[in-house]
């Protein structure tokens, strides 16, 4: 790895995950370990995950992961929110490479530049280059991918708009640069915040069986509706446009626990799933 790369420094490491790299690898490969998916079939085109602490929602994430063990992706695209406000519709980082305690993740910037490009052209959009930036959401999965897949290029896209229509466009995009590479989608949310566990319960099952039915209108929808919530509906409804450009067909929810099978309080949780998207037609 090329020393003189511009470095985005963790803000995360020893507050959201632990900062020695040998206590870090070791906790995610615990999580790893313990994950229990079922077996699927199809290609992994994609992968929805929680991104809290990981102390909270790690074990569900792992469910996801644990899928990518043996597997080989060159160029993973994470796509989240974005929880501060950085007025722009689409956001990266204006470093060449994330930091985490396992090591340099560099951002493929001829990938980046082609899907700004594309948005551009297609949707009279550019993507904010933001320094520095303190988004936990998009960070928290890369120990993760380091984990899994070893060394991956990243292109990273932080979302801070949920209308439809610049959803698709960058959804359809990001399939025209994914399309022929030995990419992964990676969609960043977590569920309801702060119910008790019950109507958690209740909120999140109709957001889980929307997300399997895989269709991003109907996902977003639920939130206008009051019938469930996600904080990264907007990631997860690209990563379906995207998704489906490529040839998935299907979203299988692997996992699904709150933050009160954490702590033990269940008055107010915050929800927490894990799915993969996958193709299971032959082309």
């Amino acid at each position: 790895m090329d020393e003189r790369l511009d470095v985005r420094p963790s803000p995360l490491a020893g507050r959201w995950y632990p900062a020695n790299p040998e206590v870090l690898a070791q906790r995610i490969d615990e999580y790893l370990a313990s994950a229990k998916p079922p077996i699927i079939e199809g290609e992994i085109v994609g992968l929805i995950a929680p991104h809290a602490g990981h102390q909270y929602s790690g074990p569900v994430a792992a469910y996801a992961y644990s899928l990518l063990v043996g597997k080989a992706f060159d160029l993973v695209a994470v796509l989240s929110p974005q929880h501060r406000p950085y007025f722009a519709a689409y956001v990266t980082s204006a470093h060449q490479a994330y930091e985490t305690p396992l090591g340099i993740v560099p951002i493929d910037q001829t990938a980046l530049r082609a899907l700004e490009q594309l948005l551009e052209s297609e949707a009279g959009e550019s993507i904010k280059r933001v320094r520095a930036d303190q988004e936990h959401s998009l960070e928290i999965h890369l120990p993760f991918l380091q984990r899994t897949l070893g060394f991956f290029r990243l292109l990273p896209i932080m979302i801070g708009i949920d209308e439809p229509r610049g959803l698709k466009a960058l959804g359809i995009a990001l399939a025209n640069i994914l399309r022929g590479q030995q990419a992964l989608i990676v969609a960043s949310t977590d569920l309801s915040h702060f119910y008790p566990q019950p109507l958690a319960e209740k909120l999140d099952g109709e957001m889980l069986r929307r997300m399997e039915n895989f269709d991003p209108i109907d996902f977003l929808q639920a939130e206008i509706e009051g019938k469930g919530f996600a904080c990264g509906r907007s990631a997860v409804a690209t990563a379906m446009w995207a998704a489906k450009e490529l040839g998935a067909d299907r979203i299988r929810v692997l996992h699904y626990a709150t933050s009160g099978d954490v702590t033990g309080d269940y008055d107010e949780v915050v929800g927490y799933g894990a799915a993969v998207i996958l193709r299971t037609a032959q082309s």
